[in-house]
């Protein structure tokens, strides 16, 4: 099983001192000054006190509590607050106040707001017209597409193995295209609403047919239904305004010839994707499928009634089976410390923190099994992807950090643990793997629960954690950021937890 196992993953930045990033040495040292003066005076009374208040001001500096330090938390209270009070953390479409204006424009809330959705010039035989994403507040420009992945419930670890270095081959190559900053992959699980099913029985059902027949044929498709979990995948490519400028100037500039740069890029995604990841489906979502995907996003609910409109759109073109871009988003929503609500639901997310021991390829898939009806459960795996130079310049700078660090401990007498050397170790090997022609890749997970207001989202919330841990993973709460990070999990729009604070 060595070689399906990802293990090949280091610190994002390793601090020069001990582990100290550089405003925590300047923090740390500073507040010591007063005490060393106090030394040097032999004011032992004043000593001591300023010990008391140097070893306060470290622990709130140095020690992470969930995630973040004290300080940390203190500014993220403080931001949230003032964003209470300003009304940034509450949000109302202008549908509910008769001020929708055009329905292309889309309303979405926080992160989101800055989205503009085109459609893209026809591609192809039946000429679609790919929706092209552009986020403003980024600078970034994305496209979706609805993948069909046969799972690896029944792959062996070879199969595994073949699909590990058929990611890494996607990774490299887009990469090597100078172009795509970020490869997204979303998947949304949820206990099956039958909706197709009632239609395919609603067709198929023979006037004449007996009253038994017909109440086997209704008990099996409620008995089918309740047991059934409906998966939906996304992938999502982002590429930064500032590389794709310059790749469009060869195919006429704006929006035509950004999207045709796109193009080159999702041809080439899309071969990696069904030739090493075995997808077996691969459809670039136009821009009503796309708001589809986004209602169903913030309202589970909504997914039977869309698609009864689609049904009824095949035998009468007359019904409307669009969703527009203007009621696409919540009616309502309300950012909390914990949870974030929109409309009728609430949604909990936990980032997944990777284990020290590695993670076995599909280890994740216990986290997207629903516990109850109408639960829904997300998953958002990002590959950000670093640029050559960067790359190259972090892993020089990482690799001289970890030579410092080792260094200082040993002139210290402090004793090299287990865990710090394997870290040593996987930070000096990146440079080679850089040389080898390897991208350097950032990848995070998150993963969000939904459950209907009706229901206790506080316990929803703790069934997610445990299905992280029972994975082999550790979850951390996403508290005071919940809203972005429901808009990267249940939204297949591109918006990244990177620059979630850009925005």
């Amino acid at each position: 099983m060595g070689s399906v196992v990802y293990d090949e993953y280091a610190k994002d930045r390793t601090g020069y001192f001990f582990g100290l990033s550089g405003p925590q040495l300047i923090a740390t040292v500073a507040t010591g000054i007063p005490a060393v003066w106090a030394l040097s005076r032999q004011q032992w009374g004043l000593l001591l006190g300023f010990l008391v208040a140097w070893a306060l001001i470290a622990t709130l500096v140095l020690v992470p509590i969930a995630g973040r330090t004290a300080f940390g938390w203190l500014g993220a209270t403080l931001r949230h607050t003032a964003g209470g009070i300003a009304g940034w953390t509450r949000f109302r479409a202008r549908a509910t106040t008769g001020q929708s204006g055009e329905l292309d424009e889309a309303d979405l809330p926080g992160a989101l707001s800055a989205i503009t959705v085109h459609d893209g010039p026809p591609q192809g035989i039946d000429q679609r017209r790919v929706a092209i994403i552009q986020h403003h507040a980024v600078r970034t420009w994305a496209v979706t597409a609805a993948i069909t992945h046969p799972g690896l419930a029944t792959a062996d670890a070879t199969e595994r193995a073949s699909q590990g270095a058929g990611l890494t081959t996607l990774l490299n190559a887009c990469a090597r295209t100078e172009l795509v900053d970020e490869l997204l992959f979303t998947v949304r699980s949820v206990p099956d609403d039958g909706a197709e099913r009632d239609q395919w029985m609603r067709r198929h059902q023979h006037p004449d047919a007996p009253d038994l027949a017909r109440q086997v044929n209704q008990g099996l498709a409620q008995l089918l239904t309740r047991a059934a979990v409906r998966t939906e995948t996304f992938v999502t490519v982002v590429v930064p305004e500032r590389r794709l400028a310059r790749e469009a100037r060869e195919y006429g500039r704006g929006v035509d010839g950004r999207a045709r740069a796109l193009a080159m890029v999702m041809a080439e995604v899309e071969e990696h994707l069904r030739a090493g990841l075995r997808i077996r489906d691969v459809e670039w979502l136009t821009s009503p499928q796309l708001a589809a995907a986004v209602r169903t996003g913030f309202a589970p609910g909504d997914r039977a009634s869309i698609v009864d409109a689609l049904t009824a759109h095949a035998v009468n073109p007359n019904v409307n089976p669009d969703v527009p871009w203007a009621m696409a988003g919540p009616s309502g929503a309300d950012l909390a410390i914990r949870h974030y609500s929109h409309d009728a639901w609430n949604s909990i997310s936990a980032t997944i923190k990777l284990p020290a021991r590695g993670a076995v390829i599909g280890a994740l898939a216990p986290v997207l099994a629903p516990t109850e009806p109408e639960e829904r459960r997300c998953l958002l795996v990002s590959f950000p992807i670093m640029a050559q130079s960067t790359a190259d310049k972090q892993t020089a700078s990482a690799e001289w950090a970890a030579d410092m660090g080792e260094e200082l401990r040993a002139k210290a007498g402090v004793k090299t643990r287990a865990k710090d050397r394997i870290a040593l170790a996987r930070t000096r090997s990146l440079d080679t793997r850089l040389a080898t022609g390897n991208a350097l890749i950032r990848p995070y997970a998150v993963a969000t629960v939904t459950a209907p207001k009706t229901q206790r989202i506080a316990e929803y919330g703790r069934r997610l954690d445990s299905a992280i841990r029972h994975a082999g993973f550790a979850p951390l709460r996403l508290d005071l950021a919940q809203d972005a990070a429901f808009a990267a999990t249940a939204t297949p729009l591109g918006t990244s937890l990177l620059r979630a604070t850009e925005s």
